[in-house]
């Protein structure tokens, strides 16, 4: 059973906060619920109506619900700045997939959704990073998790912070120490 109603409730900002630590197995799905946050960002066509669209793509996701969502913020560009700003959210969701699987779920809806990977930091329909998936640590071809950039990005601390204050990411310490680091990153929380 789907639980579209967290995605509703979510968006305003209420949500329950719940954590789970469980050993991943390697095939496509997991037979016990793993704890991720998911990182959500679009500059072209209706960025904020973009977001919210995938909060609730993310939820119909198989064996995935969306537990909480933080605001919408606009940020700068990064990389490339001759571009619009973007929006940009962070979602906790409870899934059954493994990691590669989750992923590949998200490249599929980028996919969906219009994304073309034209150049290195180029505007973007829709942009879906895997940040934190329980406490693991784990560098792959094609993932490495705890996302090796969130650390240095305002743009995803700060909704990160909003949903789980007292997150710590693996390898790299206290969320809020690292947001403290990225003072200096504008950013404008607007819904």
């Amino acid at each position: 059973m789907k639980y579209h109603t967290h995605v509703a409730d979510c968006r305003s900002g209420v949500g329950p906060a719940m954590c789970c630590r469980v050993e991943t197995r390697p095939t496509g799905t997991a037979s016990r619920p793993h704890l991720a946050y998911l990182a959500l960002g679009s500059n072209l066509d209706g960025p904020a109506a973009q977001v919210k669209s995938a909060m609730a793509a993310l939820d119909a996701l198989p064996h995935t619900r969306v537990l909480n969502c933080s605001s919408l913020y606009r940020s700068a560009p990064v990389g490339y700045l001759d571009q619009p700003d973007f929006i940009n959210a962070v979602v906790q969701v409870e899934t059954g997939l493994a990691p590669h699987t989750l992923l590949d779920a998200m490249l599929e809806l980028e996919q969906t959704r219009g994304r073309m990977r034209e150049f290195t930091n180029a505007p973007r329909t829709l942009d879906l990073d895997l940040l934190l998936y329980d406490d693991r640590m784990l560098h792959e071809h094609g993932l490495t998790i705890p996302h090796p950039q969130m650390h240095r990005r305002a743009f995803v601390l700060q909704p990160l912070l909003e949903i789980a204050p007292d997150c710590v990411i693996p390898g790299v310490g206290a969320a809020a120490e690292a947001a403290r680091q990225c003072a200096d990153q504008r950013l404008e929380k607007i819904i």
